[in-house]
């Protein structure tokens, strides 16, 4: 009985994910466990981001590179990402970065607010807060984001008619569902 009340006991991290180089900001504060392993803060990012996970990422916490070490480039200084939780990891900092897509180079800066105890379970993330859409994958990085904004607002500019054909879809640069993005991340077992 008493490891199944301390199995409800820990420490959460509110975490503030922020996109780097792209205006307006977009971002993302979410709660979770301190205990949480990198491979499921990569899934919890994706999905609170709204990225769809077709691409490498790493995390470089305290300047170690945490990620999937490619066996075909074993001279990258990448450490597996598995097994290495990110309280252990982060140490006493309180930031770190994680990078999705090494070709149009998403690098998101991410803040802890807030480390506050828990009791009770807490089975999945949970997104507190956030603000614009994530950009569309392989739009071509910030450069290429920043063209496609302005291309799909522009009726006459002379690519909106292949970008819209190509995203497939409206864009609104300013969505933001939080209710979607708490959706995504109860599908996530912590």
């Amino acid at each position: 009985m008493v490891s199944k009340v301390l199995a409800l006991q820990g420490q959460a991290l509110v975490l503030r994910i922020e996109l780097g180089y792209v205006q307006p900001t977009i971002h993302r504060t979410i709660v979770v466990p301190s205990r949480i392993t990198l491979p499921k803060l990569h899934i919890t990012i994706q999905n609170a981001m709204g990225w769809l996970g077709g691409h490498l990422h790493e995390f470089i916490i305290n300047h170690v590179h945490y990620g999937v070490p490619d066996p075909d480039y074993p001279e990258t200084d990448l450490q597996s990402q598995n097994r290495v939780r990110l309280d252990k990891a982060l140490g006493l900092s309180g930031q770190f970065e994680y990078l999705y897509d090494y070709g149009d180079y998403w690098l998101h800066q991410i803040q802890v607010l807030e480390v506050m105890p828990f009791e009770g379970p807490l089975d999945s993330p949970w997104c507190l807060d956030g603000a614009n859409a994530c950009p569309p994958e392989d739009v071509g990085g910030e450069p290429g984001y920043m063209d496609f904004l302005q291309a799909m607002a522009d009726s006459d500019h002379p690519d909106h008619s292949d970008l819209k054909q190509w995203y497939g879809d409206p864009f609104d640069p300013a969505a933001f569902d939080l209710q979607e993005v708490n959706e995504r991340l109860m599908q996530i077992r912590l």
